[in-house]
């Protein structure tokens, strides 16, 4: 039995003050020194007790300490009289693993000695012992005896761990050679196994293994060829005969450890599921090798892929549409490194579009690394993303065509209201009139085209009323005859009692206008346009196009033409704003989507029937109207005549050149003007308590507080103002607000110099 280690003095002195034993020794001196020296009786003999007291501690403290020593020691001569002479390593060791006593044979072994970790006589045999050791200890304190296998230096080592008592283990360590290997007791050792950590690094192998390789292996790659083998492949294993073909089956160990296992080739049948009997799942299955050639695909995928015999096609022959060289993508997941994910590629050589959603995943089988595909139809969901995206650009273009048309009709307001005031200055007779005719025509002119944007923004001021289809079409009649020219027929056919609508009558006209234009011109050699109305009732809601029309009663209006038709593929873009068919500079593009825009803010829905060659036939269904119109005004007989006006009109605009011609154009009716560029400088002028203001005439956009927001404060204290709200945008962006401003009306942009000055002096009477 090794001797003890011998301590620095430093160490064992601060020990020495650190022992129970020096601490009572202390206090028995310090008890000593009162009772000797103090000159109180009853102090001298308390402290004589307490001397007392802490000897006889200390006298038991020795007495314990020489048991305990007395009970190892004999423990020690047993356990060395009983392994003293055994051939095999034994250690006993407390359960924190250091070393308390050792035989000869494990002294000679592992020449370390005793106080040490047991670890540390281990660190030169195998790898990790400290993790070993630690593993063991707490699987002895459960169990109260462990047993592990490992290598080292080219034996076979088994680690044998018994818990003796709560406090002490022993330990043994059999050593058997590869040559004396009994098959009989290790016979489930011989395929090759190892374990390794998560980053490849090798820590124990059995003896099947090291024989194999002949030698003990630091990493997986000393073995592979690479840090990470696939599980379930076949690969090359370098062995000391050279390399040789083996099956890798890992499985996952405790605490994060890899168990990696040889099987023979071909063996991996027996562990590997196989993809063989996958015919009759109901789910398209498809399997590629690496490479991206079809191997098998079962019957749902077949009959998906309309492929009766699709073995031998190649991945990019079946699916396009990735965006990256599909090789890439399968190398991706044949070597893990990135996880499976879903690509909605398009279907070759099908009718129409056909799209499917493709996940692929990593498979191995007979040794060989490929890729399954799960595929799944996802053309509804691409046609519905495709709509979505549609509606979502239609929206934007819309708001921009709003945003567009305010900003002319502020530029047309101020140029059509400067023309006015020349007028007012210039008689026919002038030299100048008929060029400001042209000026004033031509303004018109941009409004009407201006209005075709509202229109299809759905931004436009409509003025409803109450019409009978019959009447719009009789009335349209001759105009519709000169449009269309002496190749084509015009055809009008109406229904009897049809009812009434509640539409713009102006805007209805444009529309009928817009698409017996567009038949004319789909019939360059002439042909038949037929109009034709008729009462609707739909019992259940119509579902047609991505839109439902609610059950009710319906006028429905049929424009249709024996042209050339539209194919199939453009009809869902014959609605897009500037999308036009017609050569360059015969048409805007703009004619559909203004009647889909008016349609659609009339509360009517519009579709499109076409066939090529035989011709195309619109639908346009609008709500039968049969009460009064709400808001509606009987429509004026005659203008009043302007006079001279009377009072204070306070103008907000922030357009320099609308706020120079409003004010211009009142003050010349005789009104008293007051200007104000934002709303917070009217709010300045408001502040004045003396100021007399009768009208408020107000653009509603503006920097700051808009139009309806700064009325709002200036009403709290004059409540009986009036307002006039500006604006190039639509009413119905303003009802709800202006519904909460009493005595407010609303003015479009662009109006006339008559147009202002009609509407100030009808809110002043």
């Amino acid at each position: 039995m090794a001797g003890s280690i011998a301590i620095p003095t430093k160490v064992s002195a601060l020990k020495l003050w650190l022992t129970p034993s020096f601490g009572l020794l202390a206090a028995a001196l310090v008890s000593a020194t009162v009772m000797v020296f103090s000159p109180v009786a009853e102090t001298r003999a308390g402290a004589c007790i307490a001397a007392l007291t802490f000897c006889f501690l200390i006298l038991g403290l020795k007495a314990r300490k020489w048991l305990e020593a007395r009970d190892l020691s004999q423990s020690c001569k047993v356990l060395r009289c009983v392994i003293g002479k055994d051939p095999t390593p034994c250690i006993l060791t407390d359960d924190q693993g250091i070393i308390i006593c050792q035989n000869e044979t494990a002294q000679g072994r592992f020449q370390v000695a005793d106080g040490l970790p047991l670890a540390m006589a281990l660190k030169l045999h195998f790898a990790s012992p400290a993790e070993v050791v630690l593993r063991l200890l707490s699987q002895s304190v459960r169990a109260g005896s462990v047993q592990e296998q490992v290598v080292s230096t080219g034996r076979y080592l088994r680690l044998s761990a018994l818990q003796l008592t709560p406090d002490k283990v022993l330990w043994r360590f059999d050593e058997i050679t590869s040559d004396t290997l009994s098959t009989e007791a290790y016979g489930a050792l011989t395929l090759p196994i190892l374990t390794a950590n998560a980053e490849g690094s090798v820590q124990t192998a059995n003896a099947a293994m090291v024989q194999l390789l002949g030698n003990m292996p630091k990493h997986l790659d000393q073995i592979f060829g690479l840090p990470n083998p696939i599980s379930g492949e076949e690969l090359d294993v370098l062995t000391q005969q050279g390399p040789i073909r083996a099956t890798v089956l890992e499985l996952a160990g405790p605490q994060g450890q890899r168990e990696i296992y040889l099987l023979p080739p071909g063996s991996e049948n027996d562990v590997v599921p196989s993809l063989a009997e996958f015919e009759t799942v109901p789910v398209p299955l498809v399997k590629f090798s690496a490479k991206g050639k079809l191997i098998v695909a079962n019957a749902s995928a077949r009959g998906l892929l309309r492929e009766p015999d699709a073995k031998g096609l190649m991945f990019h022959d079946l699916f396009e549409g990735l965006g990256r060289p599909v090789a890439d993508w399968l190398d991706d997941i044949a070597q893990d490194r990135s996880p499976s994910r879903s690509e909605v590629l398009r279907a070759r050589g099908l009718e129409g579009e056909v799209f499917l959603q493709v996940t692929l995943r990593r498979v191995t089988e007979n040794g060989q690394r490929g890729v399954l595909a799960v595929l799944q139809d996802a053309t509804a969901l691409k046609t519905l993303e495709a709509q979505f995206a549609q509606s979502q650009k239609m929206q934007a273009i819309g708001q921009l065509a709003g945003g567009v048309a305010h900003d002319f009709n502020n530029l047309l307001t101020a140029i059509s209201g400067h023309c006015d005031l020349l007028l007012l200055r210039h008689s026919r007779e002038d030299f100048d009139y008929p060029d400001l005719v042209q000026i004033h025509q031509n303004a018109n002119r941009a409004a009407a085209l201006v209005g075709q944007l509202l229109a299809f923004s759905r931004k436009q001021t409509l003025k409803p009323e109450r019409l009978d289809v019959a009447e719009i079409l009789s009335d349209l009649a001759h105009l519709l005859n000169r449009l269309v020219g002496e190749k084509v027929q015009l055809q009008l056919y109406h229904a009897l009692c049809l009812g009434s609508i509640r539409a713009d009558k102006r805007q209805l006209e444009q529309v009928l206008i817009n698409l017996v234009v567009n038949a004319r011109d789909a019939m360059p050699g002439g042909g038949v346009i037929r109009i034709t109305s008729e009462s609707v009732s739909l019992l259940a809601p119509l579902e047609r196009d991505n839109a439902t029309v609610p059950a009710g009663d319906y006028a429905v209006i049929h424009v249709a033409d024996t042209g050339t038709g539209i194919p199939a593929d453009l009809l869902t873009k014959i609605f897009e704003p500037f999308y036009t068919t017609k050569k360059l500079g015969e048409g805007t593009g703009l004619g559909l989507s203004t009647a889909y825009g008016i349609v659609k803010q009339s509360g009517g829905f519009i579709f499109v029937d076409s066939q090529l060659g035989q011709g195309t036939t619109f639908h346009l269904y609008f709500p039968l109207h049969s009460g009064p119109i709400e808001g509606a005004e009987p429509p004026l007989v005659k203008k009043p005549l302007l006079r001279q006006g009377e009072g204070v009109v306070l103008l907000v605009e922030d357009e320099a050149p609308v706020r120079a011609f409003a004010s211009r154009a009142l003050r010349l009716r005789g009104y008293t003007v007051l200007e104000a560029s934002t709303a917070e400088d009217a709010l300045t002028t408001l502040a004045d308590p003396y100021l007399q203001v009768d009208l408020f005439v107000t653009d509603v956009v503006m920097p700051g507080l808009d139009g309806p927001s700064w009325v709002t404060r200036a009403l709290q204290e004059r409540p009986h103002v009036k307002v006039i709200f500006m604006s190039g945008y639509a009413e119905e962006a303003l009802s709800e607000t202006q519904a909460r401003i009493p005595n407010s009306v609303f003015l479009a942009k662009p109006f006339s110099l008559s147009d202002l000055t009609a509407t100030v002096q009808a809110q002043l009477q």
